[in-house]
């Protein structure tokens, strides 16, 4: 779509509007258009994983005490630091090395949130760490939380790093005799937490697929009327369109910048990689090579972007799939919080994949 069009010139796919006066100031200088082309041009997500011992960007217990356990996989016992080393490295351009003192002067007196399961608090944790480990001397900050919220502030600096616990983004409440029930046309409880926030990075998928006692609703309601169960893939895009409808009706582009944090993989079966005796992540100790998957994406990702594209306003995506299916040595597998009795091959050890999350939200940003 040309720059008359609404949405303008994409960056990964997703809007990069130019105002007239600096698109005409670009234009007189050729450099510069040529590197805001080849920027446009960029694929942040489609690369490879390289060896750089210059990473990891923090130490996980030394520079960042605060890590959860489920996450600290090093303190829980995994000795070999190979998955610490890697760096992602785009096919067509280069992501700029995360500088925390740039990253806290940018945000300075702004509130960053994560909204989301788990994976996000997986994010949000590394981001914390990111910034808290690239200063020195440490800057100063307080943890706070209250009911689902959970807040990491850099004192010095105003800065706010939020995490929203909510698992399904619409609302899921208790209904008199009828129980839990998940509403995937409302978005009321959540949506208040939202607002004037000025970067928003959301994302749902992994508690779609519950059954049984894991499940935390008792029924589903669309327009209305309840159901015991349907589709989990139709719930999750009806669900996904609610909040896409809930961003068009809420979000001022020029106060609040959105995110979709992407599908996170998991690796539970070899198959999937090429290694079919392998019947989920443990042992694993490198990346896959190249920049395929052998067994392709998961079909949330097409659902979800089918769902973004026909939001009205700008909604980047953190198109994090394909690089973090590659990385089936990233998990804590038997290092994380249930030990060989819970083996985790869903969620990341940090440091590591989630420091690449946000080491490319932090080229969009800056």
């Amino acid at each position: 779509m040309g720059l008359g069009g609404r949405r303008g010139l994409s960056l990964v796919g997703f809007p990069l509007l130019i105002p007239l006066g600096v698109f005409l100031a670009l234009a007189l200088d050729g450099n510069k258009l040529s590197s805001m082309a080849a920027a446009v041009r960029c694929d942040l997500f489609r690369g490879r994983w390289v060896m750089d011992p210059s990473y990891p960007l923090y130490n996980n217990s030394a520079s960042c005490p605060f890590i959860e356990r489920e996450f600290s996989c090093i303190h829980n016992g995994r000795s070999d630091l190979l998955y610490t080393h890697y760096r992602w490295q785009p096919l067509s351009c280069n992501l700029s090395r995360f500088n925390g003192q740039a990253f806290l002067e940018k945000l300075r007196g702004k509130t960053v949130m994560f909204v989301g399961d788990s994976l996000s608090r997986n994010q949000w944790r590394s981001l914390t760490c990111m910034l808290h480990s690239s200063v020195r001397p440490a800057p100063r900050f307080n943890i706070t939380r209250e009911g689902d919220v959970s807040t990491f502030t850099f004192t010095d600096y105003g800065v706010r790093i939020m995490l929203d616990r909510n698992v399904f983004l619409v609302d899921l409440v208790k209904q008199g005799a009828a129980g839990r029930i998940l509403k995937l046309d409302s978005i009321q409880l959540g949506g208040k937490l939202w607002l004037n926030t000025d970067f928003l990075i959301f994302n749902t998928w992994h508690w779609w697929n519950r059954r049984g006692p894991a499940q935390p609703w008792d029924y589903i309601e669309v327009g209305k009327k309840l159901y015991k169960d349907m589709d989990r893939m139709v719930a999750f895009e009806t669900a996904l369109r609610t909040w896409g409808r809930w961003v068009d009706l809420n979000i001022d582009p020029s106060k609040s910048t959105v995110f979709f944090q992407g599908i996170s993989p998991s690796h539970y079966n070899g198959t999937l990689w090429g290694e079919p005796e392998a019947k989920s992540c443990i042992g694993q100790k490198e990346p896959l090579p190249g920049s395929t998957y052998p067994g392709g994406l998961p079909p949330a990702v097409g659902v979800l972007k089918s769902v973004l594209r026909n939001i009205s306003k700008p909604v980047t995506l953190l198109d994090v799939t394909n690089l973090s299916l590659l990385r089936k040595d990233g998990h804590p597998s038997i290092y994380g919080l249930g030990g060989r009795t819970g083996i985790d091959c869903s969620h990341w050890c940090l440091a590591g994949v989630p420091d690449t999350w946000n080491e490319i939200l932090y080229n969009l940003i800056l």
